[in-house]
């Protein structure tokens, strides 16, 4: 029939008429087909209405008004809006506006006259801006003037809903993990759409009993939040679904990577190291499919269990514990231990090459001269370890491409550079850059406000793979803030 379950809802509903219409245009096949015919199965009360809707002409109309928070942060981050009046003065602009008094039923207003759309524009714009206020994207003042804050330019910039932006910042805390980053992740509201369709909720409970964590006890499967929870877990433990929920994952997936840089943009906000990094190690395992707490080789290409088991159990002199030395062993060894065909060892081959080998080194400028509560400099290079001499200029542009199988968009490598306190959970400065051979980044923060000696820590992370993390120690001495010396000087001459 017409008509299609809606697991949120818990019923059938009748297919929106666009859909109706798109399935018929597909009656006929495009400068093949002088003719088509589509036959509806309907129920009979439903005929004379259907039939009305698709003989007339399908008014369209504009929805922009459910989605216009976005826009307007979007527009108060790049200074195009600076008030209530310019939010006004941009709605005038829209398809929106000329919709307004062509059919005000349909949204919902009073009447047509200039009046009633100024009150019925005001009113919009105040709410909406109230409602951006409240999650702290925006400030406004007493003269209605409008400002973008930090969160409202997170969201901005990675094209986040300001719902999620508001969740995420009330979520994390300092003590979050991989598994509440995880959870934080599964709320967003752009998976609120997922559709749940007949059955599934069955099967999401199935998938939940064996998922590494357990789902929350609130959580309700007919929920698309709990199934993109669900979908989550079964992508890292490689589970086999179905074909409409392997879609469905894979919507997830590709939204998701966005989604963590945004959450990783909130908690360095707040200076939170532990759950900076356990965010960004989400970002690997969304990439290659795997737990973090999995052997590092099994994002290798075909690498099952025993394999894995067989280098573990290799006595050679070195072990086998990264996919490096995987590419160090001698073609009789790996070809005994991976015992895979030609067009297999071919993709392992790939993937072996395109696993990134960086050097990293870093210097700190005028150690010497580093006082309390003074900015401290740290000049990082990191450098891809290849020989560019027998590459050719296609290979060289491939350079940065990620090597990930289960990841459904073609990626670029992004590395985060991070420095942080790991004894007290401080993240000082993080910045995300790309990289084909060479990249410098200069970071930059404030000494601690006591002086003494401090160890802290530089991270090199990966987006998209797992075991390729650096960390190194930088040694940093504070000395005491001269205007503390020019005070005890001043003590000591009274006396």
């Amino acid at each position: 029939g017409t008509e299609t379950f809606d697991g949120r809802e818990r019923r059938y509903v009748d297919y929106p008429i666009s859909d109706l219409l798109h399935m018929m245009g597909k009656a006929s096949r495009q400068a093949i087909d002088s003719s088509g015919r589509c036959v509806i199965l309907c129920h009979t009360p439903k005929k004379e209405h259907l039939k009305k809707l698709l003989y007339d002409p399908l008014p369209v109309e504009s929805h922009l008004d459910h989605y216009l928070h976005d826009h307007l942060n979007s527009e108060i981050v790049t200074k195009t809006i600076g008030s209530m009046q310019d939010a006004v003065d941009y709605i005038t602009w829209t398809f929106l506006y000329r919709r307004l008094s062509k059919n005000p039923n349909y949204y919902g207003l009073q009447g047509t006259s200039n009046v009633h759309l100024s009150e019925h524009l005001s009113e919009m714009v105040e709410t909406i801006l109230a409602d951006l206020e409240e999650s702290k994207c925006c400030q406004m003042d007493d003269e209605g003037d409008v400002s973008p804050l930090n969160l409202g330019m997170i969201a901005a910039y990675y094209y986040v809903q300001y719902t999620t932006i508001e969740l995420i910042a009330s979520s994390v805390t300092a003590k979050t993990k991989t598994r509440g980053v995880m959870e934080i992740l599964s709320a967003a509201s752009e998976f609120a759409s997922l559709p749940i369709r007949y059955g599934e909720e069955k099967a999401l409970r199935i998938l939940a009993r064996k998922a590494k964590y357990p789902i929350p006890n609130s959580a309700q499967f007919h929920d698309s939040n709990t199934k993109a929870l669900v979908l989550l877990q079964t992508h890292f433990t490689r589970a086999s679904i179905s074909t409409d929920m392997r879609n469905d994952q894979q919507r997830i997936l590709g939204e998701s990577i966005n989604l963590i840089q945004a959450i990783v943009d909130v908690i360095s906000s707040n200076g939170w190291l532990k759950p900076a990094l356990a965010a960004m190690e989400l970002s690997q395992m969304v990439v290659q499919g795997l737990w973090s707490k999995d052997n590092a080789l099994k994002q290798i290409p075909h690498f099952s269990q025993d394999i894995i088991d067989r280098c573990e159990a290799y006595g050679g002199e070195e072990p086998i514990e990264s996919v490096f030395d995987i590419l160090s062993l001698d073609d009789d060894v790996r070809n005994d231990l991976l015992r895979l065909p030609d067009d297999k060892m071919a993709d392992v081959a790939v993937f072996c090459n395109s696993y990134p080998n960086i050097d990293v080194s870093f210097n700190v400028v005028d150690p010497e001269d580093v006082a309390a509560g003074d900015p401290v400099e740290v000049r990082v290079k990191l450098e891809r370890d290849i020989d560019d001499e027998d590459m050719d200029d296609e290979e060289l542009s491939q350079l940065g491409v990620v090597s990930a199988p289960l990841y459904p968009k073609e990626k670029k490598e992004g590395w985060w550079v991070v420095i942080g306190d790991t004894t007290t959970n401080t993240l000082y400065s993080l910045k995300r850059v790309s990289l084909q051979q060479t990249q410098n980044v200069k970071l930059e923060f404030m000494a601690p406000e006591e002086a003494g000696d401090y160890s802290l820590t530089l991270f090199c992370m990966s987006d998209s793979y797992l075991g390729c993390d650096q960390e190194y120690e930088i040694p940093l001495s504070v000395a005491v803030a001269d205007s503390d010396s020019d005070t005890n000087d001043d003590e000591s001459d009274d006396e």
